[in-house]
């Protein structure tokens, strides 16, 4: 081999090593990725596995909100007032509908049309929808066309086929007997929440509690046909009872049409309560509105713009609005005197017509005088001559005094939104023509509820009681018992009149109502009613001073006036100028509900809906015989279902404690004695006297420490608290 051959050798021989080398360090780098990523993936799939395959489920799965069923809404029959119902609704996406129109060659118009036909909407309403836009004002990619519609549109629309228009379940309040005590009742937003009335004001009992669903979804969090499962389930709205008489609310819904209509007034307000309890029998306001078509109605209604307009509709006259109440305040004045002592019946009072103030007169409505009047006489003629007296004798800091002791100028606390308190002048503002014109019922202002609820302590005696609608609030478990979660216990502001002294008054408005008359010259001996009507200048409130030819005709009633079961008010607002005064205007109607209901009420039916229900708190029979069970529910008006075999009482449902009515069905369980627990509901006992708390802990096996004397205030573990058998509750007594 030659030089040039060995140098080229060697060269080939240094190449291969090196290239070796290379191959080498490659491998060698290779090698170690892959020991990494070995590694890593190790790490991943075992140290990091709960983490990632969290993370993975949720980007695979999404939550979504299972609303409850809202509550029922019940006359205190029974009857449903407002309910629930399963409707559809039609939702768009508009992404997929512009899709499907172009593939298919069609207008949007075209879709339009199709979706208007079917569902009977406006065109133009539909194309509007279709044609939604973002607020940057690009196209939006869904919407909601309607809500609430019945199954035969669905039905309709689902046959058009149209790619992208989505049907679905939904839900729907229905009121079914629309108008009927609209205001009251209130109404709901799409969204099935409380707007106003007592939608509003029990909206978190009537609502429930939502759920949550998780389902299945895709890359574009689409939810996944039939892969979902109910985490949380929704727990269902409770039922609201209304102290509503359902007969009592029909006849005064006819009669303020009739009295609208014959008086050609602007409006009719009418309310009617059970003066012993504080419950509202029935309530109602004309104009009102349809709560099934809440939305399709406002436009009749005063106001500037439509929120004005909403907000007229929805207001409730008897609660919200505060005037001038007239002669009907004459009631107050006079209790107060005769409170007071400064008037008695043998009094004398002369009118001339009117009284001199400074170089005002202020009239009587009778310009030539009533002469000289005795106090019953006084309210008889309604004459303000004589009450301008009357206030004078009693003085504004006195007068003031005894308003603000019947409840004027506060709220009465009425379980309905929006109330008004009305407005009383401070004592220090009154001037002598002030003190003579609000004894008579001008300058103060008051509300329709404030009115009845004052005339009521008239009626019962003496003592201011809280209005309300409420009765009671229940749900039924799973065993479909019904189950008491909480009854209304009015507030009551005792003797803040003498019994004696309201005898007195009822007497004066007796014979007020008769004119002076022998009893029964109103309406016949067998209806003894008392009653006071009343005429009010309403103010003119852009120029001052009171408005020309409008006024406010009413009256407060009660019956039977020897001992007042129901008491009434009316309002009518701006009747026909040509008819105002109080008594033209509202003892037609008077007599007209008294007519209608004397009978009703006097029966035995009445007496039963309106009693106050004594619940009863289902006693503790676990560890006893089942004989010996079965006999102690049976002795506290309450049904048994037995299950098992055994001899003794392991388990019961509801839990001892739960306050239930008379025939409720109590489920027992026998079993092993050793099975028992003592879980026990704490039960509600504000408003329990002594005794009645003694024998409802007895059943249950709580002890007690009571301080003070009367009726229980206030009790140191709630109501409603799962506690153990032997537990020791602590009673405050007022």
């Amino acid at each position: 081999m030659n030089f040039k051959n060995k140098k080229f050798v060697k060269e080939k021989g240094i190449s291969r090593m090196k290239s070796s080398n290379r191959l080498l360090f490659v491998s060698s780098c290779i090698c170690v990725v892959f020991v990494f990523l070995t590694i890593r993936l190790l790490y991943i799939m075992i140290y990091k596995n709960g983490e990632y395959s969290k993370m993975a489920k949720a980007q695979r799965e999404a939550q979504y909100i299972v609303l409850a069923e809202r509550g029922d809404i019940l006359a205190r029959n029974g009857a449903t007032l407002a309910s629930t119902i399963s409707v559809y609704r039609i939702d768009l996406d508009l992404d997929s509908i512009r899709e499907y129109i172009s593939d298919n060659n069609f207008t949007i118009k075209d879709i339009s049309k199709s979706l208007a036909d079917a569902l009977e909407m406006d065109f133009d309403t539909v194309l509007k929808k279709l044609e939604t836009k973002n607020e940057d004002g690009k196209e939006a990619s869904s919407t909601i066309l309607v809500r609430g519609i019945e199954k035969s549109q669905a039905d309709k629309v689902e046959a058009l086929k149209i790619y992208g228009v989505i049907i679905s379940g939904d839900t729907k309040r229905l009121y079914p007997s629309n108008n009927y005590l609209a205001h009251a009742l209130g109404s709901v937003n799409l969204d099935n929440k409380g707007l106003n009335g007592i939608e509003l004001q029990y909206d978190k009992y009537l609502a429930g509690i939502s759920g949550v669903r998780i389902s299945q979804v895709d890359g574009a969090s689409t939810q996944l046909p039939g892969d979902s499962k109910i985490v949380t389930p929704p727990i269902p709205g409770k039922d609201v009872t209304l102290t509503i008489d359902e007969n009592i609310q029909y006849i005064i819904e006819e009669l303020a049409e009739k009295a609208m209509t014959e008086n050609i007034a602007k409006g009719v307000s009418i309310i009617v309560s059970n003066p012993n309890n504080g419950e509202i029998l029935a309530m109602t306001n004309k104009p009102d509105f349809n709560p099934n078509n809440t939305f399709n109605e406002y436009q009749a209604f005063p106001g500037e713009n439509d929120t004005e307009k909403l907000q007229n509709m929805f207001k409730d006259s008897l609660v919200s609005d505060a005037f001038e109440p007239g002669s009907t305040f004459k009631n107050f004045s006079m209790m107060a005197a005769i409170e007071e002592g400064v008037v008695s019946e043998n009094d004398t009072f002369t009118c001339n017509g009117g009284t001199m103030f400074g170089s005002t007169l202020v009239k009587c409505w009778n310009l030539s005088g009533h002469g000289t009047q005795t106090l019953p006489q006084i309210l008889q003629n309604s004459c303000n001559v004589g009450f301008m007296q009357v206030g004078a004798k009693l003085g504004k800091e006195k007068l003031d005094e005894y308003m603000r002791k019947y409840g004027f100028g506060q709220a009465t606390n009425i379980d309905l939104p929006g109330e008004s308190e009305g407005i009383l002048k401070k004592p220090e503002n009154i001037s002598e023509m002030d003190l003579a014109t609000i004894a008579f019922g001008q300058t103060n202002t008051t509300t329709a509820i404030q009115l009845i609820t004052g005339f009521n302590a008239i009626a019962n005696g003496g003592d201011l009681i809280q209005p309300h609608v409420m009765k009671e609030i229940a749900h039924v478990d799973e065993n479909g018992t019904r189950i008491i979660d909480d009854t209304f216990k009015p507030t009551i502001n005792k003797g803040v009149m003498s019994e004696a002294n309201t005898g007195v008054l009822r007497d004066y408005l007796e014979r007020t109502i008769n004119q002076g008359g022998p009893v029964g010259s109103f309406m016949g001996k067998e209806y003894r009613i008392g009653a006071k009507t009343g005429t009010a200048e309403k103010a003119d409130t852009v120029n001052g001073g009171y408005a020309k030819d409008k006024y406010i005709a009413s009256v407060l009633a009660m019956y039977p006036v020897d001992n007042p079961q129901i008491t009434i008010y009316i309002k009518v607002d701006e009747p026909n100028p040509a008819k105002y005064y109080g008594g033209q205007v509202t003892n037609s109607i008077v007599k007209e509900f008294f007519q209608k209901i004397r009978v009703y009420i006097d029966s035995p039916l009445y007496k039963q809906t309106t009693k106050n229900v004594n619940n009863i708190i289902v006693p503790d029979v676990r560890g006893k015989s089942v004989k010996d069970a079965k006999q102690i529910l049976k002795d506290n008006k309450l049904q048994v279902t037995l299950e098992g075999k055994d001899s003794i009482v392991v388990k019961m449902n509801p839990d001892p404690g739960t306050a239930m009515q008379e025939n409720s069905k109590i489920n027992i369980y026998s079993g092993d004695k050793e099975a028992i627990e003592n879980k026990i509901v704490m039960p509600d006992l504000i408003g329990y006297s002594l005794e009645k708390v003694d024998e409802s802990l007895n059943k249950i096996g709580v002890t007690y420490n009571a301080a003070g004397t009367g009726l229980v205030t206030k009790q140191n573990i709630e109501k409603g608290k799962i506690i153990e058998k032997g537990t020791k509750v602590q009673l405050e007594l007022e």
